[in-house]
């Protein structure tokens, strides 16, 4: 059976008055819903019975569960077990500028990077709009706190899940539904290039970051197999026709990797490739687990990486390290559970 949070408000007002219903009772249905944040349709007190009656027969309202958290300072990790007993994570973190979630959009990840935990399945499906919505409602509930900054760079890649991820935005950003601004909301992939020039001519405001993690096509080809597909001269040219078109900054991310693509010969290399661009980059320490190799950045490599940057002119930060005491990479709380039953 579909959940009810798989529709948009304008999708939901289209099937209702096809039924023969008015638009106000998608406005009511949403704001029980999103407002409210009702557990079964018998709680909508206010709309008719026949028609609660249509929803419990063709709907469910909940659909995934948390069935493992981890807790540190500023962060809480969740695994969540879905409807086909599939297991997804989501991490909660505190940050100065407000209440931050990152979410999975998948089950699996066919990119198949090298220092990644979550590629280490491979794709079992995409995620549906709703399993992405009830993510972010469940942990709100959980955490009695509103989330301020989204983030979708989980398991899986956002864009090769494209329609239900468009969907979802619409969901999240409607003033009735979850009401979270688009400037508040990133997407992130690791280069579908195909998928980057649709999304420039979507009419959405939200946030654009690539996973760079390498300043040339032979260490990325290394490290990243989507770069054989859509080598950097080739995305690097997508996200400067998104920034045109759009007039938007882009984030590039940079996992910090031990003698992979850390030294300062990287970092020259990665100033030349972005120089002039309306970007930053956020330099990300290495969350090192067992099943792969990879080392963590010392901190005064990266601490020297930030420095050439900065003094190429590149906008630069370093992303504040969360939870050594929880299975801190994406992935890893997921991976642990499944071997550990």
């Amino acid at each position: 059976m579909n959940s009810i949070y798989d529709y948009s408000l304008s999708k939901l007002t289209e099937l209702l008055l096809e039924l023969g219903y008015k638009k106000f009772n998608a406005i009511q249905i949403y704001e029980w819903l999103y407002k409210k944040r009702v557990k079964s349709f018998d709680e909508m007190t206010n709309i008719k019975k026949e028609l609660i009656e249509y929803l419990k027969e063709h709907y469910v309202i909940s659909s995934i569960k948390i069935i493992n958290k981890q807790e540190d300072t500023d962060v809480c990790k969740y695994l969540f077990n879905l409807s086909d007993n599939q297991k997804v994570e989501a991490v909660y973190m505190k940050h100065d500028y407000g209440n931050s979630l990152c979410i999975s959009t998948q089950v699996g990840c066919n990119m198949g990077c090298a220092f990644c935990e979550s590629g280490r399945l491979k794709k079992v499906r995409n995620l549906k709009s709703s399993e992405l919505i009830e993510q972010i409602l469940m942990i709100e509930e959980n955490l009695k706190l509103r989330i301020t900054h989204l983030v979708l760079m989980g398991i899986g890649e956002p864009f090769d899940n494209y329609e239900n991820v468009m969907n979802f935005i619409d969901i999240v950003n409607d003033p009735k539904g979850i009401e979270l601004g688009s400037r508040h909301i990133t997407i992130s992939t690791s280069g579908l290039v195909p998928k980057i020039k649709e999304f420039t001519n979507e009419p959405k405001q939200v946030n654009l970051a690539i996973s760079l993690h390498a300043p040339n096509n032979e260490i990325r080809n290394k490290i990243m197999p989507v770069n054989k597909a859509y080598p950097l001269e080739v995305l690097m040219q997508a996200v400067k026709e998104y920034i045109k078109i759009t007039n938007r900054r882009v984030t590039f991310e940079y996992i910090m990797i031990s003698d992979v693509n850390d030294h300062d010969k990287e970092a020259l290399e990665l100033a030349h490739l972005l120089k002039g661009m309306n970007c930053y980059v956020n330099l990300i320490p290495y969350n090192e687990t067992s099943h792969i190799e990879f080392k963590k950045s010392s901190k005064e490599r990266i601490l020297a990486f930030y420095d050439i940057l900065k003094k190429n002119g590149i906008n630069v930060t370093i992303r504040r390290e969360f939870g050594s005491k929880v299975d801190a990479a994406c992935g890893q709380l997921r991976a642990n559970y499944e071997e550990g039953k």
